[in-house]
Order: structure tokens, then C-alpha cells, then sequence
């Protein structure tokens, strides 16, 4: 049964891969039709085409390995300084330039001369290679949307888990309190497991754990709160005292290795499937999306561990990247764990999510051959017509993106790299879910 939930898992997530990449290509799609570029080739996958079928001018299909997919636009670079295809180049260099410009023509039909990517104009350009990558962008905000507002995700709650016995500073245990430590202003007051916390200071909580964590970390000396307990409310009087405790971030997230003095109560909050509001899920996406903005940057850095992980039997870390293998096998894990079928769908959809919000991310680097590195192309030329057209000067034409190919092929080979590093981790030492 294990091995069953496990296939299916990862057939639920490759599934939802194939999904996102249609979902990007199609926003690249339609924005090209829309301002009449021609587009012979739409396809989801790479290598050996399974199926596929022409309708009007493009041919939609899937390929057999799901690790990307593409769109074809006629015309992707300018042609060369006569007006054609520039002669082949016994320079390599050259020679990558020529065979990028001439694969951008090599379909060229009477009647496609208005119907070219690069006579567009840049605004045009930006939108059509930016349609992509805010497709995922769009995709992941409404997956999230939808866990969290929809499913709930593990939150800490205004239940009462555990009453800590003694006051000590945040990095100590309470399991055996010191000889000379003082009782918690929780367990003085009579705070149980348990207990529901309504109010604090006179102030409704409504089950939010962040407006009573701020208002205890607020409050130092007496204090008065309400419990639900059993059914009944309950009345405390606790008398808060200055301690050293785990600091948090503007989000609530605890901030590991600082800390800080505020006031302090003395409890454990019980963890559940909470619901988050418009404004919390707001907040969430975007602390998700700068901790992977972080994550993208810090790629470097992460190499090391990748290699020790790959091929010296090294632990990997809980934050490795990982690549479409890996989160394949994590989607296999999900389906297997003991939690409610709810919680598996939304684990899956949140897994999902976070794919295309790291798509979007990812695309957006203004760097060939991803969509970033046109849209840089495109604003870069359309700020050379505005100024030549401010100044007086002659229209300096389309900017030659074909030029920069070989800075293109190194940027490939990089990712290349990289992607063949994570795979080998991804299958001798995956990431696995605690």
C-alpha cells in the first residue's frame, strides 16, 4: 500500500509539473498571438514528440521527458547588418551567433515579414516574455490562496500545550528547573493544559496566536486573561516578568540563534490546522517569496553541500536546493504520511505552488537564454529609441539580443551543471520530509 500511495504521489505531482508548464508557456502563447506573431510550435516536455496536432498556424504537443517546455516565435532575433542571415564564421564564437539568428528564420514564410518577434515593439516584447513567468506567479498565489485560506495550514494556536514550571532564559530546559529559579507567572497564576486563551488585557484574541504572542511580549507585571476551560471562562491574574526570550520577525517566524527581553508568561502553545485570513495569507506569501528570493541568491554558496551530499556521503541540508526529481520524490512521501487525505492534498497543492512561485523567480533573472534576459533585451533597446528620440538622433534599431548567444550557451552550460548536481543528490541523497 506504501509503494501504491508513494507512485501515486509522485504521479499526482508530475502531473501538476506538466500543468504548471502548459500554464507558462500558454501565457507566452497568447500574448504572441495577441500582437500577431506567429507561432509554429507549442510543447510541453523536451526530446521525442508523443503527441501532437496542428491547429491554424501552431502545432500543439507533448514531449516525452516533462522536465520544461517551449514556445517557437518567428523571428526571435534581427536579422544581420544586410538585412539577411549573416554568412556562416569560421569564428565559434561568431558561429553561435549565426546559428541562433538563423534558427529564428529557418521558418520564415512569404507574408511573416510583419509577423516577426523582434519588429514588435519593446513594450510589446515585455509583455509577451514577461506572460510567462506570471503565469506561475498568478498559479502560485491562487495554490496558496487556497491552502491556506481554504484547507488551513500547522499553526500555533491560543490552546495551552504545556505550562512551564520555572523562569529561565529561551535557550535553557525546563524539563529540571534550577534550584533557584522562580515559578513561571503561568504556573503561579494556575494556567492547565488546555485552557483556551479568549482574552488578554481586556483585549479579544479570536484564536490568533500572533495578537496574543505581541500582547504577552508587550506586557510586563500584573495582568489579567481570560481562559475557556471546560466550557466555562475562566479569569487569571498572572504577573508578567521581563525575560529572555526567542525573537520573532515581522511575520511571527521565529528568528533562530536571537533573542530578546520582553515579557513573559510561561506557556507552550499547541500547534494545529488553522485557517489563515486574507491579510495572514498575504503576509505569508510574501515572507515565502523573500525567503526564495534569498534562497536563489544563496545558490552558491550551496554548492559545497550539494558535492558532500552527492559524492562523499555527506549529510544534506534541510534548505538544499532540489530539482524536479527531488520534489517528485517529496510528492511520493506526502501521499504516504499518516495525516488526513485533506492535509495531503494541501501539502501537494502547497508543494505545487511552491514550483512555480520558484519558476517565476527563477525566470525573471535577466539573464540569457531565460525570459528575464529578453525582457532586459527589449527594455534596454525600447531606453535607446526613447533617448535617441529625445536627443534627435537617428533610431538605433532593434537591439541584436543574438549577439549576446554566447553568454548564453556559458549561462546554460552553468545551469546545466547545477541541474545534473542537484539530480545526482536529489537521487543518492534526497531531501526527506520530517
Amino acid at each position: 500500500m506504501t509503494a501504491l500511495m508513494t507512485v501515486l504521489g509522485i504521479v499526482v505531482f508530475v502531473v501538476g509539473l506538466l500543468f504548471s508548464i502548459g500554464w507558462h508557456e500558454l501565457g507566452h502563447l497568447t500574448t504572441a498571438k495577441m500582437f500577431g506573431i506567429r507561432v509554429p510550435q507549442y510543447m510541453v516536455g523536451f526530446g521525442p514528440t508523443i503527441f501532437s496536432r496542428k491547429k491554424g498556424d501552431t502545432e500543439y504537443g507533448i514531449k516525452a521527458i516533462p522536465l520544461g517546455g517551449y514556445i517557437r516565435m518567428i523571428g526571435m532575433f534581427p536579422p544581420g547588418a544586410d538585412g539577411k542571415v549573416t554568412s556562416r564564421s569560421t569564428s565559434p564564437w561568431r558561429s553561435m551567433i549565426e546559428d541562433a539568428r538563423s534558427a529564428a528564420f529557418e521558418e520564415l514564410q512569404p507574408g511573416d515579414e510583419t509577423r516577426m518577434f523582434y519588429t514588435r515593439k519593446p513594450w510589446k516584447r515585455v509583455i509577451v516574455m514577461f506572460a510567462g513567468p506570471f503565469m506561475n506567479l498568478v498559479l502560485a498565489v491562487v495554490l496558496f490562496s487556497v491552502v491556506m485560506m481554504g484547507f488551513g495550514i500547522s499553526s500555533s494556536t491560543t490552546t495551552v500545550s504545556t505550562v512551564s514550571k520555572c523562569v529561565v532564559s529561551a535557550s535553557a530546559s525546563t524539563d529540571k528547573c534550577p534550584a533557584n529559579a522562580p515559578a513561571t507567572p503561568a504556573e503561579k497564576a494556575g494556567l492547565k493544559p488546555g485552557d483556551k486563551i479568549v482574552s488578554f488585557q481586556g483585549q479579544a484574541i479570536d484564536g490568533n496566536w500572533d495578537r496574543l504572542q505581541t500582547a504577552i511580549r508587550k506586557t510586563i507585571g500584573p495582568a489579567t486573561m481570560v481562559v475557556e476551560r471546560n466550557g466555562k471562562n475562566v479569569t487569571l491574574h498572572p504577573d508578567l516578568v521581563a525575560n529572555k526570550v526567542t525573537a520573532v520577525d515581522g511575520n511571527g517566524n521565529y528568528i533562530d540563534g536571537k533573542t530578546v527581553q520582553a515579557g513573559f508568561l510561561g506557556f507552550g502553545p499547541a500547534t494545529g490546522i488553522v485557517r489563515q485570513s486574507f491579510g495572514q495569507t498575504i503576509d505569508r506569501m510574501g515572507s515565502m517569496t523573500t525567503t526564495a528570493v534569498g534562497s536563489i541568491v544563496d545558490l552558491p554558496k550551496k554548492i559545497p553541500n550539494l558535492w558532500g551530499a552527492a559524492f562523499e556521503g555527506k549529510q544534506r541540508s534541510a534548505d538544499s536546493p532540489m530539482g524536479v526529481v527531488g520534489a517528485a520524490r517529496v510528492g511520493g512521501e506526502v501521499f504516504t504520511l499518516n495525516i488526513p487525505d485533506s492535509q495531503r492534498i494541501a501539502t501537494m497543492l502547497m508543494l505545487v505552488a511552491g514550483f512555480n512561485l520558484s519558476l517565476f523567480l527563477f525566470n525573471m533573472l535577466p539573464l540569457l537564454p531565460l525570459d528575464g534576459g529578453h525582457i532586459a533585451g527589449a527594455l534596454w533597446e525600447g531606453l535607446k529609441r526613447n533617448v535617441a528620440r529625445v536627443f534627435g538622433r537617428r533610431d538605433p534599431g532593434p537591439f541584436d539580443v543574438a549577439k549576446l548567444m554566447p553568454v548564453a550557451y556559458v549561462v546554460a552550460g552553468i545551469f546545466l551543471c547545477f541541474t545534473l548536481l542537484v539530480l545526482i543528490a536529489d537521487v543518492v541523497n534526497p531531501v526527506k520530509i520530517s
